[in-house]
């Protein structure tokens, strides 16, 4: 049995070690992460702890995040352990690994059931899909016996906005320290404030906003299609790097106006607050700016014909 409250993290990835795992460990929890990765579990596992690098515009800060330990997500048996324990749960996994985890989730919650334990138990799902929390309930109730299915109802499915950025890790830096993750300082995270079941946690960073449309939007409209618009002029002038499409002061331009049609789009859809969200957007572009980061054009363009989709990040804003 672990000494503190547990918060089980599903992926211990970019998101799931470069933001939950910071905030989560800083509202006093100890945190559980499932992976598939054999060294980087290994690593967690001998030093109960991992580094976060928060590559800030103007300095650097090191932060040594633990307890934490890590279970091999493929083991379902101790999954389903960590899961009767847990007081809260979170993925950052992908959609197409969220059939792969419920399979433990739904073993772990029949084994807490079976104890007695009928404690509500939020999952905050960090995913890039909008109905991200309704297919993972499917999933899991499809693992469940029957007769326990109409608990799920003591199971709260909490949609997440992630805008933290993440670069991924360069070869040579797993090498060195598997655990290794870095991140820009940014530490919002908007949830659901609806979709909890029993009392909402405490946790650091943690913003539960309703409507939650209004935030995902928010996210789509500004932050993602500010990203896109970099990639595609950037890979058009010649670019390597988002932070360098920025610089340049006619993508500049093209992207102010842009962020200023989506801005005044929210404001008259979901009557955001307007000095706010102008506030929102400064930020945004201050954080792409960062060269720490160093977000590569190509990673930014990726998957064009899903980004140019009319429900999408650019269509979609221009349609609002």
């Amino acid at each position: 049995m672990h000494a503190r409250s547990t918060a089980l993290i599903f992926g211990a990835g970019s998101v799931g070690r470069g933001f939950l795992g910071q905030l989560f460990s800083e509202s006093g929890y100890e945190v559980v992460f499932v992976d598939v990765d054999d060294p980087l579990i290994e690593a967690l596992r001998q030093r109960g702890s991992y580094t976060l690098r928060l590559a800030g515009i103007d300095r650097v800060e090191e932060l040594t995040i633990g307890p934490v330990s890590a279970v091999d997500g493929r083991q379902v048996e101790q999954v389903a352990a960590e899961v009767a324990q847990a007081s809260l749960m979170a993925t950052a996994v992908g959609a197409r690994a969220l059939p792969i985890i419920a399979k433990g989730m739904a073993a772990g919650l029949a084994k807490r059931w079976q104890a007695g334990v009928d404690a509500p138990l939020n999952v905050i799902l960090c995913e890039n899909l909008h109905d991200a929390p309704e297919l993972l309930r499917r999933y899991v109730g499809e693992a469940l016996p029957p007769d326990q299915q109409p608990l799920l109802s003591r199971v709260g499915f909490v949609p997440a906005v992630i805008a933290r950025m993440s670069p991924v890790p360069t070869p040579e830096q797993r090498v060195a320290d598997p655990s290794l993750i870095v991140a820009e300082p940014y530490k919002v995270l908007p949830v659901d404030r609806e979709a909890f079941v029993g009392d909402i946690p405490q946790i650091v960073g943690m913003e539960a906003v309703a409507p939650f449309t209004a935030y995902v939007e928010r996210k789509l409209y500004i932050h993602n299609a500010a990203h896109a618009m970099l990639a595609y002029l950037g890979y058009r002038r010649g670019y390597e790097y988002g932070y360098e499409a920025l610089e340049d002061p006619k993508v500049r331009d093209l992207v102010d106006q842009a962020l200023g049609e989506s801005s005044r789009a929210l404001i008259a859809e979901h009557g955001m607050d307007a000095q706010a969200l102008q506030a929102h957007v400064r930020d945004l572009l201050a954080r792409f700016a960062n060269r720490a980061l160093a977000d590569p054009i190509d990673r930014l363009a990726r998957d064009p014909l899903r980004k140019l989709k009319p429900d999408d990040r650019l269509v979609g804003a221009a349609r609002l």
